[in-house]
């Protein structure tokens, strides 16, 4: 078994160096990053003004994007996103970082604060197998409508379940089931989203009548 297949396979696999990248012992993949991060580049040079390049180049970039997904650069991904996988309507803040080795699914209307990491890719503990630049890869998935706080950090192989917040500074490194808050390090749930937070959006901070959306959807 070659080492791109027990990389496809989600399996421990040891990297290679090749002029200035790690890759899988294979010149045709390293060109294809290659091409991907001066795409990347080319993304993080683009003026405030060119929100129409901006567009272009993401649909370029990420294996999909859909409409209305606007990420403020710089962002940084391993693959400049040739692995991400993005919903309609996400907004990314300054920072955000994909180490997109293998694939990243992100739903619909998500939110990621500034400088957020998200992870695909880990070693081993054991010192040898480091040594000699073993590695694995492990998708993220990340549902619709989440919103994921400044900082936070999404290991390898980690789902989010559909509205959940993750608190700025979280070490995510068990899955996240829809429909809570959760934070710390290591991140966990905290409590369910409810009924308070159809009344305050900030500790005392109360929600005006013309504010409250889903009154009028449930109508």
């Amino acid at each position: 078994m070659t080492e791109q297949e027990r990389l496809e396979l989600e399996e421990v696999y040891r990297k290679t160096h090749s002029g200035l990248l790690f890759t899988c012992d294979n010149e045709n993949l390293a060109a294809e990053q290659a091409a991907c991060l001066e795409l990347q580049y080319d993304y993080n040079m683009t003026r405030p003004s060119e929100g129409k390049k901006r567009t272009e180049l993401l649909k370029r970039m990420f294996a999909e994007i859909g409409e209305g997904c606007y990420i403020e650069p710089p962002l940084h991904a391993n693959w400049g996103g040739h692995n991400v996988h993005f919903g309609k309507n996400v907004y990314a803040n300054f920072g955000l970082t994909l180490v997109d080795d293998t694939h990243i699914y992100v739903g619909d209307s998500v939110m990621f604060a500034p400088n957020v990491i998200v992870s695909t890719a880990g070693h081993p503990i054991e010192p040898s197998l480091r040594k000699r630049v073993y590695q694995y890869n492990l998708p993220v998935h990340i549902g619709n409508n989440v919103w994921i706080g400044a900082g936070a950090v999404i290991c390898p192989g980690i789902t989010i379940g559909d509205n959940s917040v993750i608190g700025a500074g979280s070490i995510v490194t068990k899955d996240i089931p829809a429909n809570v808050v959760a934070y710390g390090n290591p991140c966990r749930v905290i409590r369910e989203i409810g009924e308070r937070d159809r009344e305050f959006y900030w500790h005392d901070r109360r929600i005006e009548a013309g504010d409250r959306i889903w009154e009028q959807e449930e109508e």
